[in-house]
């Protein structure tokens, strides 16, 4: 395992979390006023859900307690994601996210990690979101290895 320093350490097989929290209205709202998602599910009175790109901030809570020390002696680059959502997570849900390192490998020089997560609801078992993700975890390139 490579978890408990920096992101960049990250490799197969680490598993993050779970951590679990309770989804607040203020999050909701902070978050879309900040990405303009100004529906009324998201930034009304009553009846808000998750907006589906909030689950960003689930892998920052991840990589917060598997890596306190941050991300690590290069910069991250966040280069793709793709999120299935299942259901809606609405404020006041117990939440809980857990995250697996699927793979890291070298291309055009760049190391790349990929991390899988899941979101569910700790009182329902129900799965709500499956997100991979995708980090260039150095701009710089590094001479591959030669075959």
């Amino acid at each position: 395992m490579a978890t408990g320093r920096y992101v960049t350490d990250l490799d197969v097989g680490d598993v993050l979390g779970p951590v679990e929290y309770t989804l607040s209205s203020f999050v909701i709202r902070e978050y879309s006023h900040i990405v303009e998602m100004h529906h009324e599910c998201f930034q009304g009175a009553d009846g808000l859900i998750m907006p589906p790109t909030l689950i960003h901030l689930d892998k920052l809570r991840l990589y917060n307690a598997a890596c306190p020390e941050g991300t690590g002696p290069t910069a991250r680059i966040h280069y793709e994601y793709d999120a299935e959502v299942f259901a809606p997570a609405r404020v006041g849900d117990k939440l809980s996210v857990i995250g697996r390192i699927k793979d890291r490998y070298l291309k055009k020089g760049r190391e790349y990690v990929l991390l899988e997560m899941e979101l569910t609801n700790v009182e329902t078992g129900e799965l709500l979101v499956r997100y991979r993700d995708q980090v260039i975890l150095a701009y710089a390139q590094k001479p591959e290895a030669s075959a």
